[in-house]
């Protein structure tokens, strides 16, 4: 958390003029002290309509059944299990932002880095809920967990991979919220400072006593340091374990050791897309322009398209591995995809995650806005679908032919999906209603070292050579909160 030193002409992670503590504070927690603006409102209701809807399919399955759903005796794995793995990928990219960027000391994910640890607590709950649901007795859910119970020595199947999943992510969801909080707590103190009458008390129990003091802090950044580093493996374990449903089993188009790297990175790569999806609107919609800068949008929009190429050579390397192998169900799981009648599954998901995600080289995509946030919501679409394509393509056509059925969705599945978007989108709104979306402690950091206002001074100092101060006016001109004409005298 300490600051080092920075080459003079990068490019800053605070725009803007006049930037200072007390203007960071307004800035960041005026959402939280005034009432929301139209925008909340209208998002809010929208995904809270989408979250009555999963509450009712959700109820309707526990009502009548996983038979409401459109499993049948051939594809028993759907819908219900893309979206499970599916959430539990998007809650990757928090924890490394926070974690892994943390231990590198990359001071661009401080403004970034709450709401991203915060999408990570909710797209977890989102996973948990898919497998609560799909239990059938769901209040049976509890002896998943090796606790004795009436049954005797009824115990869990500990050779199961499924039950390696309750302890993954029952772990990575507890030390994310630890490490979530910790963050939060210097924030809270400064609300409960600002605030009055019962706010104050609220605010006050949330901040636990926090007294701003030295000792205080040096405890903090080793907390966070600790936390960091037990994150750090979490990350490339939770989906790991993940790919070892499939991995684990004899299934032609699961049973390949690839899958624990080539679930990390796609776990990664989908993870990023949403944070770039929900910052690039929270940005705007908060006035936060001068906190998320151009920079940050460009520095996610790269490991998108490094992460992105990685699952790329996965896709290549799963179909050498099939034609090289010479297992005859393998190569024809393969093949199905493109002939077979998900061929329009196997297309998005090629087409998504391979063919869009290429257009990040060129940094006018990387530095666009609306591209950036169009390219966002397709590698999700993408990945939705690559977990539909392994899952059902591969169980559909088994080796026995007389087997063989077609998954056909019913609207109880098509609801609980829905109704998870809804409820992770109204979990994130209230989060960004009541707690500060963006880091203020470590913001505040970087205010002496990386903001703009610092480098313009410099450069009116006359410590810059001319050459650096052209190179450094253009990396400028994509920045959509920075002013080009105050350096034109520059």
């Amino acid at each position: 958390m300490s600051s080092h030193n920075e080459s003079i002409i990068r490019e800053p992670l605070i725009t803007g003029k006049d930037i200072t503590y007390a203007k960071i504070t307004d800035d960041v927690l005026w959402p939280v002290e005034n009432k929301p603006n139209k925008a909340w409102w209208i998002g809010f209701t929208v995904a809270s309509l989408g979250a009555c809807l999963w509450v009712f399919a959700v109820s309707w399955t526990f009502w009548y059944g996983i038979g409401s759903w459109g499993l049948n005796k051939t594809v028993g794995w759907a819908w219900d299990i893309t979206g499970f793995v599916w959430w539990v990928g998007i809650g990757h990219a928090g924890t490394l932002i926070s974690a892994i960027l943390l231990l590198f000391r990359q001071k661009w994910r401080n403004s970034i880095n709450r709401s991203a640890e915060a999408m990570t607590i909710f797209a977890v709950i989102c996973a948990a809920t898919y497998v609560v649901s799909h239990m059938g007795r769901p209040w049976m859910a509890l002896y998943c967990l090796p606790l004795p119970n009436q049954y005797g020595s009824l115990w869990v199947n500990f050779n199961s991979p499924l039950i390696w999943d309750v302890f993954a992510i029952s772990t990575y969801f507890s030390v994310s919220l630890v490490f979530w909080y910790t963050g939060l707590l210097p924030d809270f103190a400064t609300i409960r400072d600002r605030a009055t009458g019962l706010r104050r008390r609220i605010y006050s129990v949330c901040s636990f006593g926090w007294t701003g003091s030295v000792k205080t802090w040096q405890r903090f950044e080793t907390v966070s340091l600790i936390l960091a580093g037990i994150s750090t493996p979490l990350v490339l374990s939770v989906h790991t374990i993940v790919s070892m449903d499939f991995a684990t089993s004899l299934e032609p188009g699961w049973h390949t050791t690839i899958f624990p790297p080539y679930f990390v990175a796609g776990a990664i790569f989908s993870g990023f897309a949403m944070v770039q999806t929900l910052l690039l609107v929270t940005r705007k919609v908060l006035g936060l322009e001068n906190y998320i800068t151009m920079f940050h949008l460009e520095s996610m929009n790269k490991i998108i398209l490094v992460t992105g190429s990685i699952v790329g050579v996965a896709y290549l390397t799963e179909f050498f591995i099939a034609f090289y192998s010479g297992g005859e169900y393998e190569q024809y799981t393969f093949l199905n995809r493109f002939i077979g009648p998900y061929w329009w599954a196997g297309c998005m998901m090629y087409g998504c995650n391979i063919l869009m995600t290429q257009l990040m080289w060129f940094k006018r995509v990387r530095t666009s806005i609306p591209l950036s946030w169009a390219l966002s919501i397709i590698v999700n679409i993408g990945m939705w679908f690559e977990r539909f394509v392994i899952i059902v393509t591969s169980l559909h056509r088994d080796y026995i032919p007389s087997s063989w059925a077609m998954f056909y969705p019913t609207w109880v599945d098509v609801s609980v999906f829905i109704g998870s978007i809804g409820v992770f989108f109204t979990c994130f709104l209230l989060f960004i209603r009541y707690f500060p979306s963006i880091a203020m402690a470590e913001v505040k950091l970087l205010v002496k070292t990386s903001s703009e206002q610092v480098k313009k001074k410099l450069i009116e100092e006359g410590h810059l050579e001319p050459e650096q101060v052209q190179y450094y006016k253009d990396t400028l001109i994509n920045y959509d909160s920075v002013e080009i004409s105050d350096y034109e005298k520059a």
